[in-house]
């Protein structure tokens, strides 16, 4: 008997776990993807001869998944935290330190807060003088929920801008049992926010470094995923984007470039609009679901100075910028003090990059790329003194790349999964559902194997199949 055959469709992180999950049990194993090279937001570029990322940087280590998935494509010797983790927020005309003892921004040591000076004296009376408020019985905003208890600054001032870096949305309508889940007992219990959050830093701190990346950059982790793939015997085609997905008596009918494949089973890891495209004729509820799913766009620029020309380097991993202050820029990262690799690989040149744009702000996705560029540098002029031109940059506009996750995403979820497991030998994954973060995709992706194959298709793997 022939081993039964899945299609994942979607070449992003998400696909690429799906598929090597599967590979290492008795599965064939086919990924298409639309585009030209696999990875999604994970990209690997060179700016000015330098081998950088241009798109997601690093991976949250304090979840294993990612982690686990680099070392089970072989780079586990490649690992490694950043050099240097002490970034500031540009706010009130000053890059003022990041303040130790929060989450997400929400301060839980109001001492530190005070002596970063993000806050303004009133703003930080007001934190002081946290409000109490009855629990959290209901989903709701971020932004409402740490307002009422510490204050509109302590959102507007640090919750917003380090929210805008994960989600490049707004706290007004962000969830918050979906994107700060570990906020949620202290909200449902009704106690002291400050004091909660304080119980959480404690025990976060000996749990190691927050991020880790990879030398040579973290697109670096879908490359290793696809050659680990093609060993295994997988099928990886780019540039096959699928046209139909229909439900058969036997299985699915999957057509890519005109050519029509049959499945046992299919994993779906592609963004909510195509997701819905795709299952509109089989799981009409989870179609109609999956439509009302909002993107972010954000644009990155990255550029390579000469180490000679900057005088002194800017110092530290670079700055997050709060909307209300008004900037162009989002946030500045600091790549060559960031990665220790970097620095190395590249000892003459400095290398950093500008984020621009969020959540129904995406018109200066637009703009030319050398606009993008001068606002940057402009910004970067004000924030840290840089007068230098760069001598190579790169614009990369992640159009409709960060899903927003409002009030009542997980339920949503919910709505989908059970729609499409009605239908049978067919799962979803991706950043549209249970985080937008590199480990959240992929334990997605592990979540959707588990519940993708049936007795048709085969039996679900185990936990240790990944071989971690």
């Amino acid at each position: 008997m022939a081993d039964p055959h899945v299609v994942v469709v979607g070449g992003g992180i998400a696909g690429l776990a799906a598929a090597v999950f599967l590979a290492d049990g008795p599965h064939r194993v086919t990924v298409l993807e639309a585009s030209g090279r696999v990875g999604g937001k994970l990209m690997a570029g060179e700016v000015g001869g330098v081998r950088v990322d241009l798109g997601a940087e690093s991976v949250l280590a304090r979840r294993p998944e990612a982690v686990d998935l680099a070392r089970a494509v072989g780079l586990a010797d490649a690992l490694e935290p950043p050099s240097t983790a002490k970034a500031a927020i540009w706010t009130r005309d000053a890059l003022r330190p990041i303040p130790g003892g929060q989450v997400m921004g929400v301060p839980g040591d109001l001492d530190a807060l005070a002596a970063s000076g993000v806050l303004t004296p009133e703003g930080l009376d007001r934190a002081r003088h946290e409000r109490s408020g009855p629990p959290v019985d209901a989903d709701t905003t971020i932004g409402a929920y740490v307002g009422s208890r510490l204050g509109q600054e302590v959102v507007d001032r640090l919750v917003e801008p380090l929210l805008g870096g994960v989600y490049a949305g707004q706290t007004s309508e962000i969830s918050l049992r979906a994107a700060v889940p570990q906020l949620l007992p202290i909200a449902l219990d009704g106690g002291p926010l400050v004091d909660g959050v304080r119980r959480l830093t404690g025990r976060a701190q000996a749990a190691g470094p927050v991020f880790q990346g990879i030398r040579g950059g973290i697109g670096t982790l879908p490359e290793a995923a696809a050659a680990h793939l093609r060993r295994a015997g997988a099928d990886l085609r780019t540039d096959s984007p699928v046209e139909e997905l229909r439900r058969t008596p036997d299985g699915w009918r999957v057509v890519a470039g005109g050519r029509a494949l049959h499945a046992d089973a299919v994993v779906l890891a592609v963004p909510a609009p195509q997701a819905a495209a795709l299952l509109r004729a089989d799981a009409p509820a989870a179609a109609a679901e999956l439509a009302t799913v909002e993107y972010a766009g954000m644009a990155l620029v990255t550029m390579a100075f000469h180490r000679a020309d900057l005088g002194e380097p800017p110092q530290g991993s670079g700055f997050l910028v709060p909307p209300v202050d008004g900037r162009s820029i989002k946030a500045s990262t600091f790549s060559s003090n960031k990665w220790g690799w970097l620095g190395a690989a590249a000892p003459d040149a400095f290398v950093l990059r500008t984020s621009l744009g969020r959540h129904r702000e995406e018109a200066v996705l637009g703009l030319p790329d050398e606009e993008l560029v001068a606002r940057s540098l402009a910004d970067l002029g004000r924030a840290v003194g840089l007068s230098a031109r760069p001598y190579a940059t790169a614009v990369t506009r992640w159009t409709g790349g960060l899903p927003q996750y409002p009030v009542g995403h997980l339920d949503r979820v919910a709505r989908i999964r059970r729609s499409v497991a009605a239908v049978g030998a067919l799962a979803v994954c991706g950043a549209a559902y249970d985080g937008v973060g590199i480990p959240a995709c992929i334990a997605g992706a592990r979540r959707a194997v588990n519940e993708v194959l049936t007795p048709a298709a085969g039996a679900a793997p185990t936990e240790g199949t990944m071989g971690a």
